[in-house]
């Protein structure tokens, strides 16, 4: 019987707050996957390393910074192909998680991929950052809602079928301005994409899209902005910094250091004895 190589390594889990979503980290060097199929929609990022896999009557290679996308009941296999290490992160969509991102982006039908391969290295960085902001502890859901529409949004519209369906999106200011004033009004309460785009007018996807044209950031950057804009009120005023995070919207004081030190260069409490002196 063969043995299994110890270097092998895999975790599996359910994304947190997402109904019908999973998540695969997996570092292999000796792996072959036999034919299968999933009931769900598969996306998955080599990050280092490849392997081959075989789909549609072919078989082709999975190289590094490669996004690979297998429709729901799409049979394929893989196995270690033209390297000594294969390490992927992968996202798998059950219909619960695929009817939350249709109603997210404003269609109805997932539509189909008519390529397993998607040379998009936009989206290959975009799935990282949210497989990786999934994986951590830190409890920012805006931030994790906001990439998740965003990367799946630009999936379907750039390499799905269901992008001739997707609704325009508004290309003016003031088709945001429900939105940015409920957002200035509200800025330390825990706002939603949802709460943002019914504000507007407009769906969640539509909504990162307008805000990324006509303001150059995405709505949690921006919100992210209006929050320091408020704790340095509140430090001005005397606050103590811990207060100071919690009042302006932040989770807590390290959420407030790490924010306000690349935005300003300097830590909260950095700023506060400058200002004493």
């Amino acid at each position: 019987m063969a043995r299994s190589d110890p270097r092998n390594s895999s975790r599996y889990w359910h994304a947190p707050g997402l109904p019908g979503m999973d998540l695969l980290q997996a570092d292999f060097t000796s792996h072959d996957y036999a034919p299968h199929v999933h009931d769900s929609l598969v996306v998955a990022v080599t990050e280092t390393g490849g392997s081959e896999f075989r789909s549609r009557g072919r078989t082709d290679l999975a190289r590094p910074q490669a996004l690979l996308v297998f429709n729901p009941s799409e049979p394929h296999s893989g196995r270690m192909g033209g390297s000594d290490r294969w390490r992927y992160r992968s996202f798998y969509l059950a219909e619960p998680a695929i009817q939350g991102v249709l109603k997210a982006v404003g269609i109805d039908q997932p539509g189909y991929f008519t390529s397993n391969a998607v040379p998009d290295q936009d989206l290959v960085a975009r799935f990282l950052a949210l497989h990786h902001a999934l994986d951590s502890e830190a409890p920012d859901e805006l931030l994790h809602r906001e990439l998740l529409v965003r990367s799946f949004g630009d999936l379907l519209r750039r390499h799905g079928q269901a992008a001739r369906r997707m609704p325009k999106v508004p290309g003016d200011t003031a088709a945001l301005a429900p939105a940015l004033e409920l957002m200035r009004d509200c800025y330390a309460d825990s706002l939603t994409l949802e709460q943002l785009g019914a504000a507007a007018g407009l769906t969640p996807f539509q909504l990162i899209v307008a805000f990324k044209r006509t303001l150059g950031l995405t709505p949690h950057a921006y919100l992210t902005q209006l929050r320091l804009r408020g704790a340095l009120r509140h430090l001005r005023s005397g606050q103590p910094v811990a207060d100071a995070a919690l009042a302006s919207g932040f989770y807590d004081q390290s959420a407030l250091n790490k924010h306000f030190k690349r935005t300003f260069g300097m830590t909260p409490l950095q700023y506060v004895q400058a200002r004493a002196s």
